[in-house]
């Protein structure tokens, strides 16, 4: 750093720790070292402490179900593995994401976990790449979990659950079902996460011979809330039968919003949800959705950072699977069931 700089490292502990008023030209230089090393002031260094001993998890909100779930597995796994946990929110905003990483580093976290969806643009993936190789060469570890990685080739780690082949299932649950106009709630469409379970319900539908309809697609940020919004605006506006919702949150604002309209949950709209939160077996009726093994994550992804060994490759992906887990709000489409009850 000193060297690049062309100062002393005297003057460079001085500038950046903010006890040193410098030259313009030479806090310019010290600076542009500093971003072109990716260097962070290790604070435990500072405070000559060895490691931390701490796995850092980032997730978009602290209040999700989810996120709350796999960082329960999360914490299992470091508390098994004599560290200790600690948990940041981010709102789903990139550059507070990168804050809270720099900021990690800085504490000297052995472990950066990162889970869930963000928007990821050119630029953010790029900062995340020199993050991961900063973290790498400190010998510590970034994990991506339930989230992939779109960027360049980079030391991270990546445990995934199959969420495209788990909205295929969901989707074909409710096409065999009888329904073939099945709207989709979806995610914010820059997050990854959300696009593969798109991608996975327009799958199912052309797998059954059926056209898929952007029509029946609506965006929500997988809250009850903006679930809630998003299914009154499909119900009232399109013949949709039934809704394939991208969490089991939207989907709780789905089955309200459709008793709100009269309608009955199965019996007039079918609807599916994703993640197979405690909740989902609260509600009424008790929802079928997509089984994500929420805390296996959280423990997987721990024990790739904190388990490493020297023969392992730089970057490593776990695929963990999902299934549909079948309750009480999915039924034939009104139409059939009437046809049914004629027939009888």
């Amino acid at each position: 750093m000193a060297s690049r700089a062309g100062v002393s490292v005297a003057t460079v502990s001085r500038i950046l720790s903010g006890a040193y008023t410098a030259p313009p030209a030479t806090h310019d230089r010290v600076m542009d070292a500093v971003r072109e090393l990716d260097y962070v002031v290790n604070a435990n260094a500072r405070s000559l402490s060895t490691s931390s001993g701490m796995v850092a998890m980032v997730v978009n909100d602290i209040t999700s179900p989810f996120f709350m779930n796999v960082a329960s597995g999360v914490e299992e796994q470091a508390v098994a593995d004599g560290r200790v946990c600690l948990v940041c929110s981010t709102q789903g905003v990139p550059e507070r994401e990168l804050s809270v990483i720099n900021l990690m580093r800085q504490r000297g976290a052995e472990a950066i976990i990162l889970v869930g969806g963000m928007a990821e643009t050119e630029e953010h993936l790029a900062q995340l790449t020199a993050a991961a190789e900063g973290m790498d060469r400190a010998g510590a570890r970034m994990v991506l979990c339930a989230r992939p990685w779109k960027g360049a080739k980079a030391p991270v780690d990546v445990v995934e659950c199959d969420m495209e082949a788990g909205a295929f299932a969901a989707t074909s649950h409710l096409i065999s079902a009888g329904h073939t106009r099945v709207a989709h709630l979806a995610g914010p469409h820059e997050f990854s996460v959300a696009g593969q379970r798109l991608e996975g319900y327009e799958r199912a539908l052309r797998a059954h011979g059926i056209k898929p309809d952007p029509a029946l697609v609506a965006e929500s940020d997988m809250t009850r809330e903006s679930g809630y919004e998003a299914a009154c605006r499909l119900l009232t506006g399109t013949d949709a039968t039934a809704i394939f919702c991208a969490s089991d949150m939207s989907a709780a604002g789905a089955i309200a919003a459709a008793r709100d309209l009269g309608r009955s949950v199965p019996g007039d709209v079918s609807v599916v949800g994703f993640d197979d939160i405690p909740l989902a077996e609260d509600l009424y009726p008790r929802l079928t959705t997509v089984h994500v093994p929420q805390q296996e994550l959280g423990r997987s992804a721990t024990r790739l950072a904190l388990h490493r060994r020297p023969t392992d490759p730089p970057s490593r992906r776990v695929v963990l699977g999902s299934h549909v887990v079948v309750r009480e709000s999915v039924a034939p489409p009104a139409r059939l069931n009437t046809v049914g009850k004629a027939d009888s």
